[in-house]
């Protein structure tokens, strides 16, 4: 079976074209894993579309499936254009969290990410209040006071601002406590945040983040989770406009209006190609 791996940002994935469904699941734990396989945050497999230019189905390294992917998708823009499979620079990709639209900026790779949703069953989220938007929700873990405001970004997440420096946030820790934390039945993504900038005098206003993803664990970077740290900021006017969300394997930039779309940019290269034993 051959296969290319890919990475954005840090966050790297594996390829796999194919004709027809398969149990994807005990092949992701096993290419996935990072000492008795490939090693990868991900294993993703392209399949033909009635609807769209390709179908994406995203694994994670536990073998559970991910609706969304924003630095899995920008991965497979540059593998589709790359080997051809598409004629244009901008396509559309079905996924399980819906319809998104790429497109090539040379080394960047921009995806239209959709709008965020926000109401408790869209996310999902386990509680009793009826609410629009869920800001800076009071929970506490293993001692520890974290506000978290939730959205869905194709898959859940649950970001939190913090005041101290994210580095000494002990992500390890907590960070498995809260993708099963009984709020989320879906589990859900997590990530702490700090602004850094917000100066008139420079381009783009500046968050660092570090992420804890679903079935994977901290990753170096993660698409969606920019995005929720971005759109989280805004609805809290910690910034204003683009924003460049600093992650430990590179830097994203991500732009929301307050109401439309997210669109999230950053490049993506091909790291390997290789084929597969079994």
């Amino acid at each position: 079976m051959k296969f290319a791996k890919l990475q954005a940002t840090g966050n790297d994935f594996i390829f796999i074209d194919a004709d027809e469904e398969h149990n994807w699941s005990p092949l992701a734990k096993a290419m996935c894993h990072r000492h008795l396989g490939i090693g990868a945050d991900g294993l993703i497999v392209l399949l033909p579309s009635k609807v769209a230019d390709l179908r994406m189905r995203l694994y994670n390294p536990d073998g559970s499936e991910a609706e969304a992917c924003g630095n899995g998708l920008r991965c497979l823009a540059r593998y589709a254009i790359d080997r051809g499979l598409v004629d244009a620079r901008e396509l559309v990709v079905e996924t399980l969290g819906g319809m998104r639209k790429v497109r090539s900026h040379g080394n960047l790779i921009q995806v239209d990410m959709g709008k965020p949703k926000f109401k408790a069953d869209e996310i999902p989220m386990l509680i009793e209040e009826e609410l629009d938007i869920i800001l800076d929700y009071p929970i506490i873990v293993q001692g520890k006071k974290l506000l978290l405001t939730c959205l869905s970004m194709g898959n859940p997440h649950a970001v939190c601002f913090l005041d101290e420096p994210i580095a000494n946030f002990p992500l390890a820790e907590l960070g498995p406590v809260m993708e099963n934390h009984p709020l989320f039945p879906d589990r859900i993504n997590f990530e702490v945040a700090n602004v850094l900038s917000r100066k008139p005098t420079e381009k783009l206003e500046k968050i660092e983040a570090r992420v804890w993803e679903r079935g994977v664990g901290e990753t170096l970077s993660c698409g969606t989770g920019a995005c929720a740290v971005a759109v989280v900021a805004r609805l809290h006017d910690r910034v204003a406009g683009d924003v460049d969300i600093i992650l430990p394997g590179g830097v994203l930039t991500v732009d929301w209006d307050g109401v439309g779309e997210v669109m999230l940019r950053g490049p993506a290269e091909m790291v390997f190609q290789g084929e597969w034993p079994d």
